[in-house]
């Protein structure tokens, strides 16, 4: 699975997931892609579970990108622990994607291919995401 090889701080902020990606809102290097309709953390072992799905669909046949990656990190405190005593330990690693986001891309693929993958990919995501296609491809 994907995670950082290191940080700077172990711990971070939750931060917010209010707007929509300025940046990684355009299909860049493939034809096709996957694109965030809402904004949510993706987990790694989510990351992972579509990247699966789009490679066993592909089946050496297109390409396939990942535009994000899981820096950030989530804690969590052991169960029935008592409220305070500071913050839990970190437990697993997240995306933060925003609305607008591209998240897969494919290339190499008809579009009715590339559409079935992605389709099948949406299922693997805790948000609604929706197929997109370059738009200077003729």
């Amino acid at each position: 699975m994907l995670q950082p090889k290191r940080v700077k701080y172990r711990k971070v902020h939750r931060g917010r997931l209010k707007g929509a990606a300025h940046s990684g809102n355009t299909v860049a290097i493939g034809d096709f892609g996957l694109r965030a309709e809402e904004s949510a953390w993706v987990t790694a072992r989510q990351i992972e579970a579509t990247r699966r799905v789009l490679i066993r669909y592909l089946r050496q046949r297109g390409q396939l990108w990942i535009r994000i990656f899981p820096d950030k990190v989530v804690t969590k405190k052991p169960a029935e622990t008592r409220m305070g005593s500071g913050k839990g330990a970190p437990d697993h690693w997240v995306a933060v994607v925003k609305r607008g986001r591209i998240m897969f891309e494919l290339g190499g693929i008809t579009e009715n291919m590339a559409r079935e993958a992605v389709r099948l990919a949406c299922y693997k995501l805790p948000i609604a995401a929706s197929f997109i296609v370059r738009e200077d491809k003729g």
